[in-house]
């Protein structure tokens, strides 16, 4: 099978990279034929070449709307899938899913997307959701398959009148196991916070902030992931709550798993999500999660067994939680290794990369009988 995939950013490791990264990767060594097309000259590319996946660049293809660069990367998609005549087109992410969607359907090659958090789902702003609900429900059309990654959005699309049941189809984010050596001891004190995401919009660091702000009589240090756009504004806060001794801002890198097993409890304070991979390697490594009930979440952490859900911006509820899981090293590790088990039986990535496949191969079907 010759399978293009196609997402619109290379800059940043985030979670739809890392999954077409690996489907990539396991495809290959499956026999396929993958090729991924992505926007921009980032660390992606570097990754994708060492694990043997030819990888185009689009220059033109850019997260933010601009008509004239849009129109240059619709044309350069449309022209890659011409000359590489591929089987299947799979899309990720939503200018790729548009833009690709469209080249896919003029070119004839069967689309499956996959939806790694609607940019309609709740908790954005209501202008932004009734456009970008109008757009998906117009490239729903030109897809013979639309994958969501939590039953959460799978209902949002429905209740949007994006794409119909026979259309949807839920699949969970699975993730590669990893050796020993990165199983987190979330018993460890002092308790070591950390929590990986984008300082963005979508982000709650705020109220991360505030609620640790309420704890500085009890020992712990905080470990921030990840850049943005609002990372000035979080050091600003941090630095005027007088937290600077206590919170770290490491910034992009890539030994979040080495960073995960030296750590003691993660966090994912948010606005919205779709079905957080940063969630599943934290139970992957071993350690209790507090996190925003917000999109699929609740899919992820079962609360009061594997770590707690918060209600978003409920930062009352959020200290409280903190300050349990801090002062308690033995639920630390309690919870930790219930969300370790969660990780082995429902987020494997050989479980998700067949359910994938076949999703593949359903398509090919349905296009060889027209």
């Amino acid at each position: 099978m010759k399978i293009v995939y196609i997402l619109t950013r290379s800059d940043e490791i985030g979670g739809a990279q890392i999954h077409v990264r690996d489907l990539a990767q396991a495809m290959r060594k499956e026999g396929h034929e993958p090729l991924v097309v992505v926007g921009g000259n980032g660390p992606l590319l570097s990754q994708l070449r060492e694990r043997g996946v030819r990888c185009i660049s689009i220059s033109s293809l850019k997260r933010p709307i601009a008509p004239f660069q849009d129109s240059k990367a619709f044309v350069a998609l449309y022209r890659i899938l011409r000359v590489e005549n591929p089987d299947l087109v799979s899309l990720h992410s939503s200018k790729a899913g548009l833009l690709g969607r469209l080249a896919a359907k003029l070119g004839g090659v069967p689309a499956v997307f996959t939806a790694h958090g609607w940019a309609f789902t709740e908790g954005v702003g209501v202008l932004r959701r009734r456009v970008y609900t109008l757009l998906e429900r117009l490239a729903a059309l030109w897809a013979a398959k639309i994958i969501t990654v939590s039953e959460y959005d799978y209902q949002l699309a429905l209740r949007s009148g994006v794409g119909d049941i026979q259309k949807l189809k839920v699949i969970h984010n699975g993730m590669p196991d990893l050796p020993e050596q990165y199983r987190a001891r979330p018993e460890t004190t002092p308790c070591r916070l950390i929590m990986v995401a984008r300082f963005s919009a979508q982000k709650d660091h705020a109220s991360l902030f505030k609620a640790l702000h309420d704890l500085a009589d009890v020992r712990w240090t905080l470990e921030l992931i990840g850049g943005g756009p609002d990372f000035p504004i979080a050091q600003e806060s941090v630095a005027t709550l007088g937290l600077q001794e206590r919170v770290e801002f490491t910034g992009e890198v890539y030994d979040v798993p080495a960073r995960l097993a030296g750590s003691s409890l993660f966090v994912l304070i948010s606005k919205w999500e779709g079905l957080p991979r940063s969630i599943i390697e934290a139970m992957r490594a071993g350690l209790p999660v507090v996190a925003s009930d917000v999109g699929g979440v609740r899919e992820l952490v079962e609360d009061g067994v594997t770590g707690y859900l918060i209600p978003s911006g409920d930062v009352s509820l959020l200290r409280q939680r903190l300050q349990q899981l801090i002062e308690f090293p033995s639920l630390r590790q309690e919870m930790g290794l219930a969300g370790r088990r969660r990780f082995e039986k429902h987020f494997q990535f050989e479980a998700m990369f067949q359910k994938t496949l076949a999703i593949y191969e359903e398509v090919l079907d349905q296009t060889l009988q027209k």
